[in-house]
């Protein structure tokens, strides 16, 4: 079965809720659904950058079981820039895939938002080697060090947008699923998302996924067996109120 080049997955950041998308694509796996395009910001784009390079799905899965924050980042040596050293990541995407792609060449298309500090203004990478993208996405203030891409200083997307959208967009999608993480804190300064809930609900384009995160860790990995199986619940729910049954 090949991929569905018009159906995008907009991935938002989060923290350990990230693995609700593993939960996600599994929903989406045993319907026969196969997003071609898929954007994400923070944890959302770890993920879906493993989906865009075609890594199996048990694998993505006993990733996010086994990960620890150590596993993309380190102490820095240069605290002033962030407590943190986001090198680490680079040397997992070397372990997983064999070598640092470029976003272009992946199976699918891919992109990750970040935003750029000199110009507060959102910045969708589609293109370039993937360990930048990512380290970019994932730069949170204060904890891991911005990422120079040219004339750019990048960091976290969800500074602007946590809600990758108009990424999946950019990329060419025409209908999109949607996975929204922790609504509820939408006014946290590092948790922005440019449309209401209403307005993704009443967008016949998007198939709103949103699981429930009350009780759940957001910042420890003790919860991502259940945050895995909400996310498929919640996929569930959404694919079966739009009327998505199995493909064959």
């Amino acid at each position: 079965m090949s991929d569905d080049r018009t159906l995008g997955l907009a991935l938002s950041g989060g923290g350990a809720y990230g693995a609700a998308h593993v939960g996600v694509l599994q929903e989406l796996r045993d319907r026969g659904i196969r997003p071609g395009i898929v954007a994400g910001t923070s944890s959302g784009a770890l993920v879906g950058a493993a989906y865009a390079a075609d890594v199996p799905l048990e694998a993505i899965e006993r990733a996010a079981r086994a990960f620890r924050w150590s596993s993309i980042a380190r102490m820095s040596l240069t605290p002033r820039l962030g407590l943190l050293d986001s090198g680490a990541l680079a040397d997992a995407i070397h372990r997983t895939l064999g070598e640092d792609p470029l976003i272009e060449e992946l199976p699918r298309r891919f992109a990750a938002v970040a935003t750029d500090l000199r110009t507060r203004q959102t910045v969708v990478i589609d293109g370039g080697p993937l360990n930048i993208a990512l380290r970019a996405t994932i730069a949170v203030p204060g904890l891991l060090p911005p990422v120079r891409r040219g004339s750019q200083i990048l960091m976290d997307g969800g500074m602007i947008d946590n809600v990758p959208v108009s990424a999946a967009r950019h990329l060419g999608a025409s209908t999109i699923i949607v996975v929204r993480l922790h609504a509820k804190w939408e006014n946290v300064r590092m948790m922005r998302v440019v449309s209401s809930t209403a307005e993704l609900e009443e967008d016949p384009s998007i198939i709103l996924v949103q699981p429930e995160m009350d009780g759940l860790a957001q910042w420890t990995m003790g919860d991502v067996p259940h945050l895995i199986e909400e996310g498929r619940r919640a996929a569930r729910a959404a694919l079966d109120a739009a009327g998505i049954v199995a493909r064959t």
